[in-house]
């Protein structure tokens, strides 16, 4: 019988992300612009998963994700699971969801756009939350995954 091997080292306090889609690695570390943070990343991709087939997972030491951001991994990761961790132990998880309004997240894809000319916060109704689709306040034009430009 084979023992359990932990493939990512365990972190004292920070935030794990889980079950994020291998394809979609690079995208979160991007949006969450983690080249930045100063603490310890530890990232592992193509890790097996029962449910997504390949994963990926970040492990952050000392950070603390605010809505805002949780609602960045949604649109590129919507099958995301939070762990934050306290003194090695998992004392929260949230499921990240997509909300039903995105504001100053995401760039409107249309050029004539107001948001795009002025000083105008984007703002966004979801109208599809699996396959993300956002229909911008503005001017109506719908963005979808592959289009989405995220600040």
């Amino acid at each position: 019988m084979k023992d359990k091997i932990l493939e990512v080292s365990a972190i004292k306090d920070g935030t794990v992300i889980d079950h994020i889609p291998a394809d979609s690695l690079f995208k979160v570390i991007s949006i969450l612009r983690l080249e930045d943070k100063d603490g310890m990343i530890t990232f592992g991709t193509n890790l097996e998963s029962k449910k997504l087939n390949k994963k990926a997972i970040i492990k952050l030491s000392g950070v603390f994700f605010k809505d805002n951001d949780i609602n960045r991994i949604s649109l590129v990761a919507p099958e995301a699971k939070l762990n934050i961790i306290r003194d090695y132990d998992v004392v929260e998880k949230k499921i990240v969801e997509v909300p039903d309004e995105i504001v100053g997240i995401v760039k409107c894809m249309n050029p004539m756009c107001i948001t795009n000319h002025e000083k105008i916060v984007t703002k966004f109704q979801v109208i599809d939350k699996k396959k993300i689709h956002l229909r911008c306040h503005y001017c109506e034009k719908i963005t979808d995954k592959e289009h989405m430009e995220i600040r």
